[in-house]
């Protein structure tokens, strides 16, 4: 039987917000264990929250860009489960009425763009974090974390491959970045992924009985676990076996999935509007407020860097996987104007140093203006290849600027006198090789290019000394 996935994607988004969802207190990562927390975080009696009015307006950005519908009114719900890392005894999140509905994400596939739609969009926030110590048998909670806003994005069950949905979730990735509403780092749980997977005969319209994938914070490990568990439950429905609705979690070191808890239904959880919290309530004027202040997107951009600059897809596609990295380069091009000239040495010299150092382009210590006027040089012709790249890493490791360096150096000789003069020594200095090149024995002219550049230190310019040497070899014939 020919069996086909079905696989809907549940992407918690950690809001780049100062402070937590429904209290001042900060948010943070590095610091020291429960010192983010407050009353209204731990839950303590008589504690009321206050909605961050910041969370709501960057999940409206976030519905903005993928064209969702912005409810005008939403509302809280307390969702219900009991775990060490839950203060309160629930999370606060929305069920019923969430702040958007709707909207779709268009996502690269293997080179084909392909529209995926979506449910819905809805606030909540995090929870803390559970520390299992095996080697004293007992677990720690930290609660820094718990009241962190999130969103979480609902796709459609509209994917059919573990390849859509990596490339689903890198496209969102990019775009919540590009608002600047996440800070993507995946480590720290900034973006994180529940997958809901299921298999069914090809063709059948009826879903199957779906698995949960839990908590997966890496574009590689979502592939590998979804095409895992495709695989596992296609071999147990052959096997004569059925699929349990469950939970499950990724172990990439053995590469399977293993199973967490039975997977829970919605009245499981006991919804109901929190009584603490007056319905969220947005006007016309707030939506068109936040859908002003939206940046241009990474799709939008990329297609311009091809229409407007002449790039090619995979140059733009490059270039735009970030903001800073796109803004970088939009810097440079705007000084030096050769827009492939500038993509080849962000994409070449700049990238991998920066990922031998293991950097991100923010943190770049070649700033756009210095490499910009390395690259004017190199587009005027007074630096080499070979010098370019000698510069560039004295710029990057040692803070020296284009012009020092080949001052300190020496630029590429153009002057075609000085070029002559050098050629006609080096054809002097080897009468022998003369003859032989006028004989026919075309091939010397690596020869005497090599003499001329050793002579010059590498600095003569190769084509001037080309069109020398075949020049004056012509007037002794």
């Amino acid at each position: 039987m020919t069996w086909e996935s079905v696989i809907g994607l549940e992407i918690h988004v950690q809001l780049a917000t100062k402070s937590k969802l429904f209290t001042a207190a900060p948010v943070g990562y590095d610091a020291e264990v429960n010192a983010l927390v407050d009353p209204v975080v731990l839950g303590m009696p008589g504690v009321l929250p206050v909605i961050n009015r910041e969370a709501v307006t960057m999940a409206m950005k976030v519905g903005l860009a993928l064209g969702c519908t912005i409810n005008p009114t939403s509302v809280f719900a307390r969702k219900h489960y009991f775990y060490p890392d839950l203060p309160k005894g629930y999370q606060i999140s929305q069920f019923e009425a969430p702040i958007c509905t709707g909207g779709a994400l268009w996502a690269d596939v293997n080179g084909e763009e392909r529209l995926f739609e979506l449910t819905r969009i809805h606030m909540e926030e995090d929870a803390g974090k559970t520390v299992h110590d095996a080697s004293r048998g007992c677990s720690f909670v930290d609660y820094n974390r718990a009241g962190v806003p999130l969103i979480e994005t609902v796709s459609e069950p509209c994917m059919r491959s573990a390849e859509e949905a990596v490339a689903y979730m890198k496209a969102l990735f990019q775009i919540v970045r590009a608002l600047g509403v996440c800070r993507g780092n995946m480590e720290e749980g900034n973006f994180r992924c529940d997958a809901n997977v299921s298999v069914r005969p090809l063709g059948e319209e009826r879903l199957g009985t779906k698995v949960e994938l839990k908590n997966i914070n890496s574009f590689r490990f979502v592939g590998r676990g979804i095409a895992h568990e495709v695989e596992r439950q296609i071999a147990v429905i052959e096997g004569g076996g059925e699929i349990r609705q469950e939970t499950r979690l990724w172990d990439d070191a053995a590469g399977v999935t293993r199973t967490m808890r039975t997977k829970e239904e919605a009245h499981d959880y006991r919804y109901f509007p929190d009584p603490d919290l007056m319905p969220l309530r947005i006007d016309s004027a707030w939506i068109d407020a936040v859908r002003q202040s939206l940046p241009e997107l990474p799709r939008e951009r990329r297609a311009r860097f091809e229409r407007d600059l002449g790039l090619g897809s995979y140059d733009a596609d490059v270039l735009t996987q970030s903001s800073a990295r796109a803004d970088y380069f939009e810097s440079v091009y705007a000084s030096v104007g050769d827009a492939k000239l500038v993509a080849n040495w962000i994409q070449g010299e700049l990238l991998a140093q920066l990922n031998r150092e293991g950097l991100e382009i923010e943190s770049s210590p070649l700033s756009a203006d210095k490499l910009a006027t390395l690259l004017t040089l190199i587009s005027k012709g007074k630096l080499s290849g070979k010098q370019a790249k000698a510069c560039f890493q004295a710029m990057f490791k040692e803070g020296i600027s284009a012009d020092v360096w080949m001052k300190n150096h020496g630029g590429q000789i153009t002057d075609a006198a000085e070029i002559d003069r050098i050629v006609l020594t080096v054809l002097d200095d080897n009468p022998d090789q003369v003859a032989q090149y006028l004989g026919g024995k075309e091939k010397l002219m690596g020869f005497f290019v090599g003499r001329v550049m050793a002579a010059t230190k590498g600095r003569a310019n190769p084509a001037s000394v080309n069109a020398s040497i075949k020049r004056l070899m012509k007037e002794r014939m």
